[in-house]
């Protein structure tokens, strides 16, 4: 008996066939997997997104940070859900994903945190700054995400290992919570800024945020 292969699905068959049910959702060789972060990770992501967000209004800078919003990356079948984004509002209307959302209503105001399913972008300057929380499939942000990003055109990527769970080869042994942090220069990422402990975390998008590795790793624990 021959079994039938279910056919892969493009970004935007995806994007069509996004699940209703209020979950969240990636995109993942060509197959709508189901994104499920525990508390302790959204706990991490809020404190991220609190003091970035402090600094945006504090210093009045012209981005948001959306409550969800999809990345098209160049790779075929794939469609990424950052833990966080920082959308730069003068570049992203112009993305014409970002576009198709305001004409579908789900916009909303950019000095507002957005909720806005389904809401994507697929122009690497529409973002300032990507970050992504490490789980236990921690080779998607070290390796896959952090090339994709990379090509996409993403200015600067964060990779919170909170919990330590990457390889060894990435963190050493024993195993401590690290937080990297790559900037694009030329199209390519710089070897990655590491920071640990009571480390302050030197953002050059948010040159005078106030967050250290030690105040992460609480908030996950």
């Amino acid at each position: 008996m021959v079994q039938a292969v279910s056919k892969l699905l493009t970004f935007d068959e995806f994007l069509e066939q996004y699940p209703e049910d209020g979950g969240n959702y990636e995109l993942r060789q060509g197959r709508i997997v189901a994104m499920r972060p525990t508390g302790l990770h959204e706990q991490v992501a809020a404190l991220i997104a609190r003091k970035l967000d402090v600094e945006i209004e504090r210093l009045s800078l012209p981005y948001f940070i959306p409550r969800t919003c999809l990345v098209k990356p160049y790779q075929q079948g794939e469609g990424y859900l950052p833990d966080i984004i920082v959308l730069d509002k003068q570049t992203v209307a112009e993305d014409p994903y970002w576009k198709q959302a305001m004409q579908r209503g789900l916009g909303g105001s950019p000095h507002e945190r957005l909720h806005q399913d389904k809401s994507s972008i697929s122009i690497g300057k529409s973002a300032k700054l990507i970050v992504e929380v490490v789980s236990t499939n921690w080779q998607d942000d070290y390796l896959t995400k952090l090339a994709e990003y990379e090509k996409f055109g993403i200015a600067e990527y964060w990779i919170v290992d909170y919990k330590a769970l990457g390889g060894t080869r990435y963190i050493g042994s024993p195993k401590i919570p690290t937080v990297w942090i790559y900037q694009l220069a030329d199209n390519e990422y710089k070897e990655g800024q590491i920071f640990r402990g009571c480390d302050s975390i030197e953002s050059p998008t948010f040159p005078e945020l106030k967050l250290t590795v030690e105040q992460l790793v609480k908030a996950g624990t």
